[in-house]
């Protein structure tokens, strides 16, 4: 091999070894998140879809993330799985110090929104949406960032199409003092609409809480549902057009 061809064959590899993810692979769809009387409460189903394909129904999407935290995601699920990875070396570089401290939902919060924006930066984001919620000395604490590092704390959160179809709901019958049985029904009514709107929900979630006295992640079970609306039965009914 002359020295063009080992120049070559060298820049062929350094392309190869700077590959981007330029498309999200199993992905999974919307978080909804909501604060509550004594805590906090997060709602994800538990599809993960290969393209348009609804390839797995068995993906847990919600995590607890050390003493304080509860962690969401929407979007590619190996990139999920990086972002936990990364997440259990801070929890565990936190506790070497043995100080009596832990790591708060903000301090979670706040690293991963460097994550995000430090990889968008690179250009070579993690795909995925995030909603961290958490509750520390009392003081309950939710939040999202996006793959671009845009984050935001508010009462009530939601990735995916739940930003558009579960927030309008939530900015109508949400209030500070639900009490927990007022909020599961509420994170269920918003599920219920994504599950007859979104064509990569599925009907298999969990609704993870969060208080002063730990994590609880329910075990997996399906919505009531009824498909017997007109609009359903007929959806082209009045419409115009060569379809």
């Amino acid at each position: 091999m002359d020295s063009n061809q080992a120049k070559q064959h060298n820049l062929l590899g350094s392309e190869a070894a700077s590959e981007r993810t330029l498309y999200p692979y199993v992905t999974g769809s919307s978080v909804v998140a909501i604060k509550y009387k004594d805590g906090i409460l997060m709602a994800a189903d538990m599809g993960g879809s290969y393209g348009s394909t609804l390839r797995y129904k068995s993906v847990e999407r919600v995590k607890p993330i050390g003493k304080h935290s509860i962690l969401g995601a929407s979007g590619e699920i190996s990139d999920f799985q990086e972002i936990l990875r990364s997440l259990d070396e801070l929890i565990l570089y936190d506790n070497m110090w043995d100080d009596g401290n832990s790591l708060g939902p903000k301090e979670v919060h706040s690293y991963l929104t460097r994550m995000m924006y430090n990889r968008r930066n690179k250009f070579n984001p993690l795909w995925n949406s995030l909603i961290l919620g958490g509750v520390k000395n009392g003081q309950k604490y939710l939040g999202m960032v996006s793959m671009i590092g845009v984050n935001f704390e508010d009462n009530h959160v939601a990735t995916g199409f739940g930003n558009h179809l579960a927030r309008p709901i939530l900015r109508d019958e949400w209030h500070e003092n639900l009490s927990f049985e007022d909020g599961v029904k509420l994170l269920e009514k918003c599920m219920r609409v994504l599950l007859y709107r979104d064509r990569s929900a599925v009907n298999k979630l969990q609704i993870a809480k969060i208080t002063e006295e730990g994590v609880t992640i329910s075990q997996p079970y399906a919505l009531k549902t009824f498909w017997g609306f007109a609009a359903f039965e007929n959806p082209t009914v009045g419409a115009e057009g060569s379809w």
